[in-house]
């Protein structure tokens, strides 16, 4: 059972230590968050996920680790810095700047408000009478274009140094490193340049948690083909991302595949969809796919004077090659797993909150109690026995309270497994291990608890 609404993953994600608000002490800031101890385990465990699978498994992929700042020449020839805008309008009362695709989609969730000009985007606030959502007023400016790049400056005055963008996508980034790929390794077509990190876009985000935030996580590939191939590559690419959101355990029947229209494609784009997920807010964006042609290799060819072709190896044919990019959202897919894995059972003082986590995204894979915290032979035995879970596996110590609360209390983290040391341990070498999906309880040898977890585990 999803959580129902998003209130319910905002508490849980604070109280636990997945997601904290960004600068809590000084009243926050808006739409920014801290990854607590628990967030940041299971953020690194669906990036590593993700890495080992679409990169180190795979012949035809590398990856790079790229620079956030860029020489700006590179957003100008990607199209940025002249098509890479939003609309926005201003409240005349209160002064409060919206994007006017958010206020229709905020008042009206199923209006197509994509591909839309800021004067169709006008047009529809004014005949729906939108309001504000600061103030109730519904006296609202024309709308106009924003760029959404982030501009800072180089140089400790600012004005002495040069202008420069944090990066608004980290897709450049491959592709202006295409022919240093090229040149130290041995890659032959089809191939891709895979990357992580973090983007940034300068916008009036409508809240939602960490769904839309200035700066967010991706992770993605250009994945370098040959044009007659393109309809091929983005099918396969299509069933692989929605095979790992199989493999992760979300629900089927929460996700879909939306194909953007003519006049909301992006301005590199001839083809792409987007694999959705239903959130309590609507049905929303986690994974893209684009076929985004030759367009930025031409376009980086044409403005640095760098040859962009390839050369194959057998023909000598030389030619630039299309590109697919498989994009997967790092902090959209943390926010809808968490929707998604959130379960309860039972009611009043007996309800359980599960988070069903996959077993290798858990930030911890098992537990271990002592039975009583003041029997210091039964406390000395579960530390040994911690210790050496330690050095197999994320794991985490509790000795709070009654052993009830203990297993629902890691039920709510989405630890698999808990082990508890008790007078039994001490006579038979015995422990208890408690399944956190099924709650049920066995009893196993001590000496065999590394290799039961990790068989579990799929270690």
């Amino acid at each position: 059972m999803p959580a129902k609404d998003l209130d319910t993953i905002v508490a849980l994600a604070k109280r636990r230590g997945f997601i904290y608000p960004g600068s809590d002490i000084y009243g926050g800031l808006a739409n920014s968050w801290d990854y607590g101890p628990l967030g940041v385990e299971l953020k690194n465990n669906i990036q590593q996920w993700w890495w080992e699978r679409f990169v180190q498994r795979r012949a035809d992929m590398v990856g790079i680790d790229a620079a956030i700042l860029m020489n700006p020449k590179v957003w100008e020839a990607s199209g940025h810095v002249a098509s890479f805008n939003d609309a926005m309008v201003d409240c005349k009362s209160c002064k409060a700047r919206h994007r006017a695709d958010h206020l229709i989609e905020h008042k009206y969730p199923d209006e197509k408000v994509d591909g839309k000009s800021p004067e169709e985007l006008t047009e529809i606030i004014r005949e729906r009478e939108i309001a504000c959502p600061k103030c109730g007023n519904k006296d609202f400016t024309d709308a106009r274009t924003f760029n959404l790049l982030f501009g800072t400056n180089i140089g400790a005055v600012e004005g002495e140094g040069s202008e420069v963008y944090l990066r608004g996508e980290i897709a450049q980034a491959m592709f202006v490193n295409f022919k240093n790929v090229l040149d130290t390794t041995r890659v032959k077509l089809p191939f891709g340049i895979a990357s992580v990190g973090r983007a940034f876009r300068n916008e009036i985000t409508p809240g939602n948690f960490t769904f839309r935030t200035l700066e967010f996580d991706l992770m993605e590939f250009e994945y370098f083909i040959r044009e007659a191939d393109w309809e091929e590559q983005f099918s396969y690419w299509l069933n692989q991302q929605q095979e790992w959101l199989a493999e992760m355990g979300l629900d089927a029947e929460k996700t879909r595949i939306r194909e953007h229209t003519d006049d909301e494609l992006s301005h590199y784009s001839k083809r792409t969809v987007d694999v959705e997920y239903e959130t309590p807010f609507g049905w929303k964006e986690m994974f893209g796919l684009a076929y985004r042609t030759d367009f930025d290799l031409k376009n980086h060819m044409e403005h640095s004077g760098v040859d962009m072709r390839y050369t194959d190896p057998e023909t000598k044919e030389k030619f630039v090659p299309h590109v697919i990019e498989p994009t997967f959202g790092l902090t959209r897919l943390l926010l809808m797993y968490l929707l998604d894995r959130y379960d309860e059972e039972g009611e009043g003082k007996d309800k359980r909150v599960v988070l069903r986590l996959h077993p290798r995204l858990a930030p911890y894979k098992v537990a271990v109690f002592p039975l009583v915290k003041n029997k210091e032979n039964i406390v000395g035995r579960a530390k040994e026995i911690f210790d050496e879970l330690l050095n197999h596996f994320p794991a985490v110590w509790d000795e709070r309270g009654n052993i009830g609360k203990r297993y629902f209390s890691q039920d709510e983290i989405g630890t698999p497994f808990c082990v508890t040391i008790d007078y039994q341990t001490l006579e038979d070498g015995t422990v208890t291990i408690r399944d956190r999906d099924s709650a049920e309880q066995e009893r196993i040898a001590a000496d065999k608890l590394v290799l039961h977890i990790g068989d579990q585990l799929g270690l």
